[in-house]
């Protein structure tokens, strides 16, 4: 794709890291044909193709055009960054990246108005801390009859109990372990579960308190300088655990281990930072990394009953790591069933769900149907978000499948 930048925006790194990721782009259109929300809404502007047109046109702007970033932001906001474009791109477009200054750079000409960015704001601040998240949880499970509805859907029933969660210093090896910030509220059993299993493999998992949310949140809400800060608080908090020779830092949400993966980008430019992103983000590695390069066979597993794997986007578009638990769940002897379209995003995609709830309604729905083809007797997957978002309908159970794992070791 050829552009327009002087030398003198060359000279800025956000247009010169524009500029190289749209020179990838060879309009061929390909990423349309899976793309969930032109699949849904049909339009060029809600197809990855389309929205690199209006980034182009939206940084190549001198005159700041409102009518430009107003159209922009609307197509934009309806994008799940669910990368499945970047999976299907035979040129290596790096979409996500753009998708990120695109944004900030509307963020910096048109701020939204006063209602929206509070919105935004309270949502990040109910997320991002578990502790405030539990409180204002507990509360509105409490209160749920008066919980505004989009917000209502997303309320699980009462979670799974955590059980016991071993002693993992007496193992020779050791991994750090991210907590999240939803997810031990939403599901404290996941991480429990694995550091059980984990146990069993001889490794020890040991918590960070000092790390708290991953920075996703903040960064794709508008906030990529507080996602950049929680990044290097992260970072902080393991940095004497690595030192110390951890091994690896888990990541049991695919949306966290996906953006701690992407740490060595955006702190690039950190001159304190960048050497020590570099290395976290070499070490952050998915749970299913962790047990595909273990010996199965020392895990007694005795399965029963069906399963549907329903891949995560940030697991199979953003890790690139499709398929690699459906072939630890088969070496453990649990029967899976055929998913149609697994490439398609379920509409989850972090917050999406709760600012795009129609979109992310009928998203959701066309996933449970092609996940439920099968007959399963539970849905298992590998992130909080797309548990909960399945989760709302109220159809099949929506597991973690370290959970199942756990639940039928001999």
């Amino acid at each position: 794709m050829q552009t327009h930048f002087t030398e003198q925006d060359l000279e800025q790194p956000h247009l010169r890291e524009a500029d190289r990721v749209l020179r990838t782009c060879v309009h061929c259109g390909f990423c349309n044909a899976t793309c969930p929300t032109y699949r849904l809404l049909g339009d060029e502007r809600d197809g990855p193709r389309g929205r690199i047109y209006l980034m182009k046109a939206l940084l190549e702007d001198r005159d700041q055009s409102a009518d430009i970033t107003a159209e922009t932001r609307l197509h934009l906001d309806r994008c799940l960054t669910c990368r499945n474009c970047e999976t299907t791109c035979p040129s290596g477009v790096e979409y996500h990246k753009l998708l990120d200054i695109g944004r900030a750079e509307l963020e910096r000409r048109l701020p939204r108005k006063a209602p929206e960015r509070a919105f935004r704001f309270a949502l990040r601040k109910a997320l991002v801390e578990p502790g405030r998240f539990k409180a204002l949880l507990k509360l509105g499970l409490t209160f749920r009859p008066l919980v505004p509805g989009a917000l209502k859907a997303k309320m699980p029933p009462a979670p799974v109990d955590a059980g016991t969660r071993p002693d993992g210093r007496r193992h020779a090896r050791q991994m750090l372990i991210l907590e999240g910030c939803v997810q031990p509220g939403l599901s404290p059993n996941t991480n429990a579960a694995t550091a059980r299993v984990l146990d069993r493999l001889g490794i020890g998992l040991t918590p960070a308190p000092e790390a708290g949310c991953c920075g996703a949140v903040d960064f794709h809400l508008d906030a990529q300088d507080a996602g950049r800060a929680r990044a290097r608080a992260n970072i902080d908090a393991w940095w004497p655990h690595i030192e110390a020779g951890c091994e690896a830092i888990v990541q049991t949400a695919s949306g966290c281990g996906a953006f701690v993966k992407e740490y060595v980008d955006i702190l690039a430019d950190d001159p304190d930072y960048a050497d020590k992103a570099a290395r976290v983000s070499e070490l952050a590695r998915d749970l299913v990394e962790v047990l595909r390069d273990e010996d199965l066979d020392r895990l007694e597993v005795k399965s029963e009953g069906r399963l549907a794997f329903h891949c995560p986007c940030t697991l199979q578009h953003a890790q690139k790591l499709g398929g690699a638990t459906e072939a630890v769940l088969t070496r453990l002897g649990f029967s899976l069933t055929p998913v149609q379209n697994p490439h398609l995003c379920c509409g989850s995609a972090g917050t999406y769900s709760v600012t795009q709830p129609e979109l992310a309604t009928r998203l959701r729905d066309d996933k449970l149907d092609a996940l439920e083809a099968g007959e399963p007797d539970v849905i298992a997957t590998a992130n909080i978000g797309c548990q909960t978002h399945l989760g709302s309908a109220g159809r099949t159970p929506v597991r973690h499948w370290i959970e199942l794992v756990d639940e039928v070791l001999a």
